[in-house]
């Protein structure tokens, strides 16, 4: 997903460095912009030797070939190694009367998938995916800060010969100590985490741990207990499925400032850019249209506004912040 913020050639050149460095599953959607088309464009003349991954958001069966056939061209490719549900609001099923499960089922017959998997970020969905046996994987968000009932999933999808895909490994960018996260997925063998990765020294942090595997340690135990005092319970998890707001704010962003103000450097956010996006929350229509599409059941317009007091808070004192460094 974060490809999608930089260009086509510095894309090309990370891809092309990952792989080098033995990473070669990748993971993207139909509806990443152009995240498929800067894949194709990297892995086009080394198909095998990578795993690709891609998502459909269809609900019906024209949609679904509509979208596997778009993802198909601009991946450059003839087959989708794993083909994905992406975040379906049911669990797509044989005779469910959709039928999309069944076009996933001619895809396959067809050879132009060879897994299907889902993704989802509710838990009853997941759950019903995990136990209905007509899924390879589950792609769900799953990091340190992990409930007892995340964990529960995550092992449940062991129990039951499926890979676990685990998204927001760095929750969103609230986790920043990425050795400790790194660490903690490496002990369920049964996991595989995608690390979004948008610049080159992050993938290098990456490749060196794949060198030099982070063990937990006590230190690391210890801030992994820290993070869950502090970011566990109703928090915004950056998804962005309550986009688009017919306000024009910028919710993912927005929702989460008292936590990045006091995770960063002040300076990363008590700027002018993202001053005009917290003002923005001043727009809302408290139409409730967030809180409906929340896979959380948040309350984001309550959220939104306790994160714009703190952010005008610590505005209104961001000369002393300076100081302080």
């Amino acid at each position: 997903m974060p490809i999608q913020r930089i260009s086509k050639a510095d894309t090309v050149h990370l891809l092309h460095k990952a792989l080098d460095h033995g990473m070669y599953y990748f993971d993207t959607a139909r509806f990443y912009t152009d995240s498929e088309e800067k894949l194709g464009e990297a892995f086009h003349d080394r198909r095998d030797k990578v795993i690709i991954s891609t998502k459909t958001g269809a609900t019906k069966p024209e949609d679904f070939w509509d979208q596997l056939h778009t993802s198909l061209r601009l991946l450059r490719t003839d087959y989708v190694d794993l083909y994905q549900f992406h975040n379906p609001s049911f669990c797509p099923k044989p005779g469910d009367g959709s039928g999309i499960y069944e076009a996933m089922q001619e895809a396959v017959r067809q050879g132009k998938v060879l897994h299907i998997g889902i993704t989802n970020h509710r838990m009853a969905v997941a759950r019903e995916a995990v136990e209905s046996g007509l899924y390879e994987t589950l792609q769900f968000p799953f990091s340190y800060l992990a409930s007892d009932e995340e964990m529960s999933l995550m092992q449940s999808t062991v129990d039951h010969g499926m890979g676990f895909i685990a998204m927001k490994g760095l929750a969103g960018g609230l986790i920043n100590h990425a050795a400790t996260a790194y660490a903690f997925m490496a002990q369920f063998p049964g996991v595989e985490p995608i690390w979004g990765i948008q610049r080159e020294r992050e993938l290098d942090e990456f490749i060196s741990f794949q060198d030099n595997p982070p063990v937990l340690t006590d230190e690391m135990r210890a801030r992994i207990e820290k993070d869950r005092q502090e970011l566990c319970g109703d928090f915004c998890r950056g998804c962005a499925y309550c986009q688009p707001c017919p306000a024009g704010i910028e919710i993912e962003s927005c929702n989460r400032m008292y936590l990045f103000l006091r995770r960063a450097p002040y300076s990363v956010y008590l700027n002018e850019e993202f001053y005009e996006k917290m003002q923005k929350v001043k727009d809302c229509l408290q139409c409730g249209r967030c809180r409906e599409k929340c896979p959380y059941h948040l309350d984001t317009p309550n959220l939104l506004k306790r994160n714009y007091d703190d952010f005008m808070e610590h505005w209104a004192h961001k000369e002393d912040f300076s100081r302080q460094g």
